[in-house]
């Protein structure tokens, strides 16, 4: 069993918000809901672990600034995967290191983690916040193997998971309802050494030099993939093949590297490319709309066409990262610069600059309403690696209040994390999101479900959307 600490009574107040404000829309009762945290770092003492906080949502919601006493209402402690007998080590032979990635499965009754340093995606049930499932990715190039990301399909027929160093895409065929996790062999993609439909070696020098996957973000239909690669192009692959089959191929001076953020809003796919490194690829942050039709195996290279809506790889230290729709419109964060770039989905412009004040942005997600959105934050010993631009002060949780509509945003307040081992500060948060306790109800007659989602919150669509966001995905190695 995990070790699973209750902190404080857990309230599951109902807030009634209403949509589109003046524009005669009708009431919505939004869901109690959590905001799961992950920091990445070892447990004291120890060379894996990590834990999980979970936040009330209507202690992030009500209340005054700047969330003073706000503290987690359970902790999930990670180093209980490992050791003798927790479930990962047990199932696999070795201990899950770095705790990474978080998503939900389509109803939010199951956690999928992912170990980005060990290559291990651990499953847990909701209700229990236990683990029901751990699996280790296989070894690839040079015998690496990593699970950087695992994005579950809203379909909730599987999991797509990225095993960057070594350069496979994998599949795990998902039962939630019998709690049945297979990986998949036969639907292996060695991004190594195959070849596209065109006949093009997948990974080649000046086309894409380093197939390292970072983010399988999927479609609402679930049967597309989106693969971003740390040396830049992408692969659009249908993800239920066996083995998963290439529908296009797109090249690094089409689409740039390390890209992690994602979402599916406005009838189109929006990703982003980002940097890290000081050192190497100092500087990314675009933003690329894809459709969300006309891939084939008989098109030529770069096709269908995307649109580019935004592209800054010239000011220093920037390095575009987590993504999520608000309202009609894309927030996207920049963990070099701090701060989050406002676009209208409508127009594809950028409309807005929200500051984050020092604080380092990694991904990010939003309140079943609409009306905040949370913010995972780096620590000043980021596992990126010392020359890694996402070094922040405060590791931790940062609560935003939306304004305009989702325009524009001001801080709320920042809750913070700790893990001091050996004096020394070595949180570092990672993966978040929210998780919705009970269905949204449904629209009224009056209110289709494709409003609903074009406004963004309390939507069905919309909570479909946030579950490939990513990721607004993601450190890069």
């Amino acid at each position: 069993m995990m070790k699973l600490k209750a902190l404080g009574p857990y309230s599951l107040s109902i807030v009634s918000i209403l949509l589109g404000v003046g524009c005669g829309m009708p009431a919505i009762a939004a869901s109690p809901f959590e905001v799961w945290l992950v920091d990445q770092s070892n447990s004291p003492g120890l060379n894996y672990g990590g834990n999980i906080a979970i936040y009330d949502g209507s202690a992030l919601t009500l209340g005054s600034s700047p969330l003073s006493g706000v503290t987690p209402q359970k902790t999930i402690d990670l180093s209980g995967l490992g050791g003798q007998t927790g479930l990962c080590s047990t199932t696999t032979g070795t201990n899950p290191v770095r705790p990474h990635m978080l998503l939900f499965n389509s109803t939010y009754t199951h956690a999928v983690l992912s170990f980005v340093a060990s290559g291990h995606v651990a499953i847990f049930d909701t209700a229990t916040y236990d683990p029901v499932a751990c699996l280790r990715t296989a070894q690839g190039v040079g015998g690496v193997r990593q699970a950087h990301a695992a994005f579950p399909a809203l379909d909730d027929s599987y999991i797509l998971v990225a095993n960057q160093n070594g350069k496979l895409l994998e599949r795990i065929d998902t039962n939630y309802q019998n709690n049945l996790f297979t990986l998949n062999p036969a639907a292996t993609l060695n991004l190594a050494t195959c070849t596209t439909p065109n006949g093009n070696a997948c990974e080649q020098t000046e086309v894409r030099p380093d197939n390292a996957p970072i983010c399988p973000m999927l479609n609402s239909s679930s049967n597309l993939g989106f693969i971003t690669l740390r040396g830049g192009g992408l692969f659009v692959v249908d993800p239920k093949s066996n083995p998963m089959k290439i529908l296009a191929e797109y090249d690094r001076t089409t689409v740039h590297g390390n890209g992690c953020g994602g979402i599916e809003t406005g009838g189109s796919m929006y990703i982003n490319s980002g940097a890290g490194s000081q050192s190497e690829n100092p500087s990314e942050f675009d933003v690329y709309q894809f459709p969300l039709s006309g891939y084939s195996p008989s098109n030529l290279p770069n096709q269908p066409g995307i649109t580019t809506i935004f592209s800054d790889d010239t000011t220093p230290m920037r390095d575009s990262h987590g993504m999520i729709a608000v309202g009609e419109y894309l927030w996207v964060a920049d963990r070099g610069l701090n701060l989050i770039e406002v676009f209208d989905i409508t127009s594809n412009n950028r409309v807005n600059t929200i500051d984050l004040i020092g604080e380092t942005p990694d991904l990010i997600d939003i309140s079943p309403d609409g009306n905040q959105v949370y913010i995972s934050l780096r620590g000043p010993n980021p596992l990126s690696g010392s020359a890694h631009v996402a070094a922040g002060t405060t590791p931790g949780l940062m609560v935003i209040d939306v304004l305009q509509g989702g325009k524009t945003g001001q801080i709320k307040g920042v809750i913070p994390i700790s893990n001091i081992d050996r004096g020394i500060e070595r949180a570092d948060g990672h993966g978040i999101r929210v998780r919705q306790i009970q269905p949204v109800p449904e629209p009224s007659s009056t209110l289709s479900l494709l409003a609903l989602g074009t406004l963004g919150a309390g939507s069905v669509l919309q909570r479909q959307q946030k579950q490939k966001s990513a990721i607004s995905v993601t450190d890069k190695l």
